[in-house]
């Protein structure tokens, strides 16, 4: 028999009741008690559209879905989908993964001129055998399945490519990574994650970061918990960190350790002292939330029992 490939993700602990574990040392899981964490200040918008979803007794993965559709939409976020700032060419590239609570997951990398990839990685994930599709080939399955072409360079974005591009800047700054990364549990308990982004800013062409890999930039385990990146993907995909999160957890570490010990990870093979960002956010079956970074200032947002509000915390370093 041939494992479905979506379902390859999905893990199990050998020898271990993880639900036991968590109603034994953890509580009782949450229910009937809504939640939508996200990252960064764009967080709180996408938090109102997850919301009315999960409190009119919708599911986690269509209100994390609609929630990430939010900055992927608005011409302001720089660092998401319409408005995001192009590649070394002038070309906006996106890259969306999403993950439910089957485990169930879809996602597309390095996709132009569609302004919702979030929705095509639903798409992948319901209507092929994939889990990934990249490129042009991305490009026109999305087509195929209704979505409008459009140019996605804003006028603003456009201007400040130029003005990058004039100065012949070799590299770009590190904290220019704010990926919208959305988890959240519905009233039945269940939990889905989404995770979109346009990227590094002035990337190379066809760069590829941690949002589309569905364990670095994203992981859900509906018996555990769910765990997203934002930052420098290529320091989130060399240690597989969404996943390493939610492992944690299923080890027992409280959700704000686990985002600890997997940033300690990082922090190490830079010598103690990395010159760029990461941060995770973490939820647990039971509603416990944590998150962690690693420099400078993050902020997420949480959304629950009605009220969505913006967080800061302090980087570990």
């Amino acid at each position: 028999m041939g494992m479905n490939r979506r379902k390859f993700f999905k893990t199990s602990a050998v020898g271990i009741s993880a639900p036991s574990i968590l109603l034994s040392s953890q509580g009782k899981i949450n229910m009937n008690n809504p939640i939508v964490l996200s990252t960064w200040e764009h967080g709180i918008p996408a938090n109102d559209d997850a919301w009315k979803i999960l409190n009119n007794g919708g599911s986690a993965v269509d209100a994390v879905e609609a929630g990430a559709k939010v900055p992927e939409a608005d011409p302001e976020a720089s660092s998401v989908g319409f408005g995001g700032l192009p590649d070394e060419q002038g070309k906006v590239t996106l890259d969306a993964c999403i993950m439910d609570h089957t485990g169930n997951c879809g996602s597309v990398a390095f996709i132009q001129n569609i302004k919702h990839p979030i929705s095509v990685a639903r798409k992948v994930m319901e209507d092929t055998k994939h889990v990934m599709l990249a490129g042009e080939g991305a490009k026109q399955f999305a087509v195929s399945k209704g979505f409008e072409e459009m140019d996605l360079l804003t006028d603003g974005s456009r201007k400040k490519w130029k003005a990058w591009k004039k100065k012949q800047f070799k590299q770009t700054p590190h904290d220019t990574h704010d990926t919208i990364s959305l988890l959240a549990q519905d009233s039945k308990g269940d939990l889905s994650g989404a995770c979109t982004t346009s990227g590094w800013a002035y990337k190379l062409h066809g760069r590829v970061g941690d949002s589309p890999i569905i364990g670095a930039g994203l992981f859900v385990d509906n018996e555990i918990g769910c765990a997203a990146a934002t930052g420098l993907g290529e320091e989130i995909i060399k240690t597989t960190g969404s996943f390493l999160v939610v492992e944690l957890m299923r080890q027992g570490y409280e959700p704000i350790k686990a985002c600890e010990e997997a940033l300690k990870r990082i922090i190490k093979n830079h010598n103690g002292n990395p010159d760029f960002q990461v941060a995770y956010i973490a939820l647990r079956k039971d509603g416990e939330i944590g998150s962690a970074c690693i420099k400078s200032i993050f902020e997420y947002a949480l959304a629950r029992d009605g009220i969505n509000k913006l967080y800061k915390i302090k980087g570990m370093i």
